[in-house]
């Protein structure tokens, strides 16, 4: 993974054994895009039958693949899909080159493995503005193509990595109605990240058997409180993807009032979007910024993000600074409505400031020995409504200055 090599202090301790999804396989292989020590294109074959829905970035740079899969995924039909995904180029701002390479990867992919191009979905991450040679993925479908496999979801899921630190994986399995029900899911994200959507990729998969509408409607919706609630460093990417696609191979059919199954996915995004974060580059905190009491949904997603986003807010973390006035001043630049004097702001359960000014039982010392936790909470009521909105980030060190000042070299 380039010179990104130490794994963030806040990762998991291992890859999960995730469920195998029947109706997907799995290959990766090396196509030296941009490194030659390890895969870097990732190969998801699903089974006919297959419904696919899918979110993007909406940034108006969006690259070749995004525009491509955006066109495709309103299309449908029975005959299985596929996902071509390589990292090492974004394949954005690129010009007539990035579509050239799309089409020529998703059509000769499409050949090879017996499906529609319209069925054929692909995404690109790493650096923006240089061609991808798309030759060198070409040149690798037939052995991708013979080395599927439905047990190379955590390969499938380093292949996919840019200045990760570790593969990202999650899933579950669910009971309904008396039978098994498989969700999987892998993500690439470690930097560029803010909602809409934050460099991020993600691919979710399921043998529930659900109908495009349904499903479209639904990872839209939970979307806005998974992916879309995340920021690593205020970024949004030109090549944001989430794709998610449901095979029917257990035979179960999801209808909208399934909640165990629809809890079950967002769950899974939840955890996914939530990896992203905790492999924010160069982040040695994961925060979580919950804002309750405004006026409406929208004003409190507005604070939320001032504060997930404000370098000051996020230096101090890292610093293990229990600073509150700068979450004050991050609540009132956002341009949302708030009161000085209704104002309550808690540090994990500290309570730190209220009424307009520092809490009387507030003392120092019990909120800077909280800051030296790896999980850190901060809670704002704006006292004004009933509408909240939480979203998750992590701290700003020497080491996203680091990687990102290296990440061409």
């Amino acid at each position: 993974m380039g010179k990104s090599v130490s794994v963030s202090p806040l990762a998991p301790a291992e890859f999960p054994n995730l469920p195998v999804i029947d109706g997907v396989e799995f290959s990766t292989a090396a196509a030296a895009i941009r490194h030659h020590e390890r895969p870097d294109v990732m190969l998801a074959r699903m089974a006919p039958g297959t419904t696919v829905a899918g979110v993007f970035t909406r940034s108006s740079m969006r690259s070749a693949s995004v525009l491509d899969c955006q066109e495709k995924i309103v299309l449908h039909d029975d005959s299985g899909a596929a996902i071509i995904v390589n990292s090492g180029n974004a394949n954005a701002f690129t010009g007539r080159n990035g579509a050239m390479a799309v089409k020529s990867v998703t059509k000769s992919a499409a050949e090879i493995l017996g499906l529609p191009e319209s069925r054929v979905f692909s995404s690109s991450t790493g650096v923006i503005g240089e061609k991808l040679p798309h030759e060198r993925i070409n040149a690798k479908l037939r052995e991708l193509s013979q080395s599927l496999s439905p047990h190379g979801a955590r390969n499938a899921a380093l292949a996919i990595t840019t200045t990760d630190t570790f593969p990202k994986g999650a899933g579950k399995t669910l009971e309904i109605n008396g039978n098994h029900v498989n969700i999987a899911g892998i993500a690439k994200g470690s930097g560029m990240i803010a909602p809409d959507m934050a460099t991020m990729l993600s691919y979710v998969f399921t043998d529930a058997k659900i109908s495009r509408a349904l499903l479209q409607r639904k990872v839209s919706e939970f979307s806005k409180t998974t992916f879309n609630g995340i920021t690593v460093d205020g970024d949004t990417s030109t090549s944001d993807t989430v794709l998610v696609a449901a095979t029917a191979k257990s035979g179960v059919e999801i209808t909208d009032d399934c909640k165990e199954f629809w809890d079950g996915l967002h769950q899974i995004m939840l955890e996914l979007a939530q990896l992203i974060v905790r492999d924010g580059e160069g982040a040695t905190k994961f925060v979580e910024v919950s804002v309750s009491g405004a006026i409406s949904a929208s004003d409190a997603r507005i604070h939320a993000l001032s504060i997930a986003n404000s370098p000051l807010v996020k230096t101090a973390i890292a610093g293990e600074d229990p600073n509150w006035g700068r979450i004050v001043m991050a609540i009132g630049k956002s341009g949302a409505l708030a009161d000085r004097d209704k104002l309550t702001i808690h540090i994990g359960d500290i309570l730190v400031a209220a009424e307009g000014w520092a809490a009387p039982e507030y003392v120092e010392k019990d909120a800077a020995e909280y800051m030296k936790n790896r999980d850190i909470a901060i809670r704002v009521d704006i006292g004004l409504g009933r509408e909240r909105a939480v979203v998750w980030t992590c701290d700003f060190t020497h080491g996203y200055i680091a990687i990102n000042a290296d990440y061409r070299s």
